[in-house]
């Protein structure tokens, strides 16, 4: 029997977790050291490496010392706290990394407190200690506190810290004297980290993640609990209903470096992945057929946001995009509810309209932006949260707002998130800047971003968590200005939009195709304009007596995709198409909407 470590990784966004984990596959001796300097291994998706964030969590494995240490890299944004759960419940311990200037950040908190509450051991893991301004030991002291509103057991709280940069490729226990390599770090998991238990008696196991191969379909993956598994086994499979279902392993497959290993058993304690199960979910127990023991199934927070996915109706269907039927998008939306778990789906009273149901704005926008690379066209509504009717009181979603800002804007930010509704609960003075902790609803947050950055001239560090269900806060403004909408489809025109910029800030560039009924634009006050962009100067053959003043342009605003779904309102669309996006008024025609209005 080898010896085997499961760990999870917990770590805010941005604060190096899968460069550690990188660094610690090149000491487990898998990867030749000349790999592309600056590519990271794990976060292998287009989207995850552009934003820098980790959104499927991933297993990996590496041998040192006789041992195989299983890796289970899990994301940090609460957003995607469904891929969390079911993770650490494959893990025995966990590395809590922790940015040696920024300390616990809120996200980090909402893992911890997962992995707290299962029991797993933490090792505490302070990187960047390479940054001039970095405090190792305050923030030592921060995740010891942290720990101790987490209600952790004096068993977690006695933790060992590993101090080191993973980016220059070092971990010591003392961050004054730096080491050549990160094997420090993987002597502690060895000696703080304990072994799985290794149960004999009749096969068990929960499936918590899933893969999908185009030759074999879902494969199922899980730690064994309890027994072994073999190949060609017939075992039962424990579903949600309590009903148990006779089916066969055909292949087992263990984790080894960034690949799999077919193997003809796995002992408990290991996790592996099997193929050939056939309708299984996530939370189901592999176990003995003839005398079946399920074990309980993983919880997973509910959803709080909702949107409206709809086929692309604009006038420009079809141009860019490779799907754009209804039965295309309703296909990809069902075959999305296979790996991501807080996604839910319901198809709405009218044809061809879906309604989405995510964690957060995040959540939604990635699978949107996946969708979109993937070829398809369809346009989203606006985002909204989810109300639940709490005896009898009618109540929304409350999160968890942190904001890290320097002295002199910290009162702008105060008025602009009381305004929402907001409420303060901590402000803490740190050096030079200001951390400030709210309470606001989860409809504040949307579209307050932007806002909060553009008042704290881009200073502002922003993180947010679900907290609860709270009674309903009242009515909270949203954005005030209205619409430029154009009047007529066609090219539009610098001259024109020369001559409408009194009128607010435009979204499109000179000899943009529109249609009518896009949004091109945002105006100054608080209603909605038709203007005419598509109009072209007149020449005559008469000569001017002065010279005509050139166009100048003032940039337009270019709106990313979740700037773009925060800042819609209720009767507009987002229209997302492999190559645009575009805003559009869901009722093109400008007498339409007028009747509808009325």
């Amino acid at each position: 029997m080898q010896k085997i470590r499961n760990i999870a990784i917990i770590a805010h966004v941005d604060h190096g977790k899968t460069t550690v984990v990188d660094k610690m596959l090149l000491a487990g001796n898998l990867f030749r050291e000349n790999q592309n300097a600056g590519e990271l291994i794990l976060d292998s998706n287009d989207l995850e490496r552009e934003r820098g964030i980790t959104i499927l969590s991933k297993n990996v494995s590496i041998n040192y010392k006789d041992t195989k240490i299983n890796i289970i890299d899990t994301p940090g944004h609460a957003d995607f706290g469904g891929e969390v759960e079911r993770v650490l419940n494959m893990a025995d311990g966990c590395l809590l990394l922790v940015d040696a200037f920024e300390g616990p950040m809120p996200q980090t908190r909402f893992v911890l407190q997962k992995a707290i509450s299962m029991g797993l051991k933490p090792v505490v893991v302070i990187n960047k200690v390479d940054k001039p301004n970095c405090r190792p030991d305050e923030v030592q002291e921060m995740v010891f506190d942290l720990m101790c509103n987490l209600d952790a057991t004096e068993d977690q709280l006695d933790f060992p810290t590993i101090y080191g940069s993973a980016k220059q490729g070092w971990m010591s226990t003392d961050w004054n004297k730096p080491t050549e390599n990160i094997l420090p770090l993987l002597d502690a998991i060895l000696e703080y980290i304990p072994e799985p238990e290794v149960l004999n008696g009749e096969p068990q196991m929960l499936i918590t993640s899933l893969d999908f191969s185009n030759y074999v379909g879902r494969i199922a993956v899980g730690r064994v609990h309890r027994g072994v598994l073999t190949e060609g086994m017939e075992i039962g499979l424990c579903k949600k209903d309590g009903s148990v279902s006779r089916q066969k392993i055909k292949e087992l497959h263990i984790f080894e470096g960034m690949g799999r290993k077919k193997v003809q058993s796995v002992a408990s304690g290991d996790i592996c992945a099997i193929v050939g199960l056939e309708n299984f979910e996530i939370g189901d127990t592999v176990t003995d057929l003839n005398n079946p023991e399920p074990l309980p199934r993983i919880a997973i927070d509910e959803p709080t946001m909702s949107m409206t996915f709809t086929i692309n109706d604009s006038p420009f269907f079809g141009r860019d995009g490779k799907y754009v039927t209804s039965r295309h998008i309703g296909d990809r939306l069902i075959k999305e509810l296979d790996r991501n778990l807080a996604l839910k789906v319901t198809k709405a009273n009218q044809e061809d309209v879906w309604t989405v149901y995510g964690r957060g704005v995040l959540h939604l926008s990635v699978l949107i932006e996946t969708m979109r690379r993937e070829g398809y066209e369809l346009q989203v509504g606006q985002p909204q949260v989810i109300i639940k009717e709490i005896d009898g009181v009618k109540c929304e979603p409350i999160e968890l707002l942190t904001i890290n800002v320097t002295d002199e804007y910290a009162s702008k930010i105060i008025d602009m998130v009381t305004r929402r509704k907001g409420e303060m609960v901590s402000m803490q003075a740190q050096n030079d800047r200001v951390h400030i902790e709210f309470h606001i609803p989860s409809r504040g947050i949307i579209g307050l971003r932007n806002n909060v950055l553009t008042a704290s001239a881009g200073e502002a560090i922003m993180a947010h968590r679900f907290l609860e269900y709270q009674p309903w806060k009242g009515e909270i403004e949203r954005r005030t200005n209205g619409s430029l909408i154009a009047m007529e489809a066609g090219t539009a025109f610098a001259y024109a939009i020369d001559k409408l910029q009194d009128r607010g800030r435009f979204f499109i560039f000179p000899q943009e195709e529109v249609y009518a009924g896009q949004v091109v634009g945002e105006n100054a006050k608080d209603n909605d304009i038709v203007v005419n962009v598509t109009k072209s100067k007149k020449l005559t053959n008469m000569r001017a007596s002065g010279a005509d003043d050139k166009a100048r342009i003032i940039p337009p605003v270019v709106f990313s995709l979740e700037e773009a779904l925060e800042y819609i309102k209720a009767d507009e669309y987002v229209e997302v198409t492999p190559h645009h996006l575009r805003i559009r008024k869901i009722i093109l025609d400008e007498l339409e909407r007028k009747r509808s209005n009325k």
